[in-house]
């Protein structure tokens, strides 16, 4: 069991989950790779890997963890810009660590992806789900609407309007700010 996950936000699919492994604290940016929380680079790596699901596929080593920090850089910047060419490099050349591998299953037509070398197993993958999330819904893909938010998420609502990462952290310190700018005009 590894340490509990100090992230204000868990759970979005794997390309974006990455991208909120650095997020601003209190005292100011943290980073889950860099010490957040009292954690270790390799410890963060740990957490990381089991709060995605990865961790039973990869292990979370040095290797490992430089290969994420890169996927990590190359999709923040992709995510920041959809139209910088050398973002979508950075990206391809993750991608290229890794590959889908058509298979034959009992139950059908299957594939698993196979990588040159496992370490590069983790930021392929969150590499891929980026791709993924292009492929099926670009526009929802989303920067939290907090300017000291860094966080990113998939805005799976019904009519695609979301905007904070979270209605009790963001959503409220805005609808607060906005109901104290009210009250204070009065």
């Amino acid at each position: 069991m590894t340490a509990a996950d100090p992230r204000p936000l868990t759970g979005e699919p794997v390309a974006l989950d990455l991208l909120n492994t650095r997020w601003a604290g209190e005292g100011g940016p943290l980073d889950l790779f860099a010490g957040a929380a009292g954690l270790s680079r390799v410890e963060g790596l740990a957490v990381w890997l089991e709060s995605t699901g990865l961790d039973g596929r990869f292990r979370a080593d040095a290797p490992t963890l430089v290969h994420l920090l890169t996927a990590r850089e190359a999709l923040a910047r992709a995510v920041a810009d959809p139209a910088d060419g050398s973002a979508r490099a950075l990206v391809d050349a993750v991608l290229e660590h890794g590959r889908i591998r058509p298979t034959l299953t009992a139950e059908g037509p299957g594939e698993r992806a196979e990588f040159d070398d496992p370490t590069w197993g983790p930021a392929w993958t969150a590499a891929r789900n980026y791709l993924e999330l292009l492929d099926s819904a670009p526009g929802r893909i989303r920067k939290c609407a907090s300017e000291s938010c860094v966080l990113h998420f998939h805005d799976v609502s019904r009519n695609g309007t979301r905007r904070w990462c979270s209605m009790a952290a963001c959503g409220n310190r805005a609808k607060a700010s906005r109901h104290y700018a009210r009250t204070r005009e009065r």
